[in-house]
């Protein structure tokens, strides 16, 4: 039986530091637009100077006030979300024709791969079915006891109404799909000004909580959650 590649070969992988929102984006569309069936998959890591960004069908009613921050466009799915120092952002650049699987799966295995970096660091992580990204209990963050399978994105919306702080974000997940290959990616809060979230309805849902492993009590650092969340994504996201 031949031995599995170590993760990190089987998706390279570009520790980018702290770079500017807009040149990325189009450095992700350029190697995109550019690449054969015979390019190499790669996953970016980075994280952001602060900036709100706006998926395609994004609603500019829910940025209710940027301030000095600057709202970009971009051509992702999702609503608006908030990018800025102390947060790991990472763009996997995948072929997923030729990785064998579709669009349902990679976000499960890249909310996964989230899921099991919360876990490294004693956070448990929850889907909620139809509102992509990763959220904590706020009041118990390293309970194991799962979402309800059924908690859906409109009771998340209900339940923020009564009690905002049954649920927080952790994790964002925006992306594009062009001609089979991935574009932007998932965002993880480490350990950062939360402030900018308060200004903006995040993912498009009003009252919802963001949060980052910091408030949930964990002490890391940006370069050692940025290495577990690539590690996991370079284990999660290959066939």
């Amino acid at each position: 039986m031949t031995a599995l590649a170590p993760a990190a070969a089987r998706l390279p992988t570009q520790f980018l530091g702290r770079v500017d929102y807009a040149p990325t984006y189009a450095a992700m569309r350029a190697f995109t637009t550019q690449r054969t069936p015979d390019t190499p998959d790669a996953l970016w890591i980075c994280e952001h100077e602060p900036v709100y960004t706006l998926g395609l069908a994004g609603n500019l009613a829910h940025v209710l006030n940027p301030g000095s921050i600057p709202v970009l466009q971009t051509d992702r799915g999702g609503q608006v979300t908030y990018h800025g120092p102390g947060q790991v952002v990472a763009y996997p650049l995948l072929d997923l024709r030729r990785a064998g699987y579709f669009i349902k799966e990679y976000v499960f295995r890249i909310e996964e791969a989230v899921i099991k970096t919360l876990a490294h660091f004693g956070v448990t992580g929850h889907r909620v079915r139809g509102a992509p990204g990763i959220y904590v209990r706020l009041n118990a963050p390293g309970s194991h006891a799962r979402l309800p399978a059924s908690f859906t994105a409109q009771q998340l919306s209900q339940q923020l109404e009564s009690d905002p702080d049954c649920l927080g974000k952790i994790a964002a997940l925006g992306i594009k799909l062009s001609r089979h290959c991935t574009t932007h990616g998932v965002a993880l809060n480490v350990a950062m000004d939360l402030q900018p979230f308060s200004r903006i309805n995040p993912c498009g849902y009003a009252g919802l909580q963001t949060v980052d492993l910091s408030t949930m009590g964990v002490t890391c650092t940006w370069n050692e959650a940025a290495q577990v969340l690539g590690q996991k994504l370079a284990t999660y996201l290959p066939p």
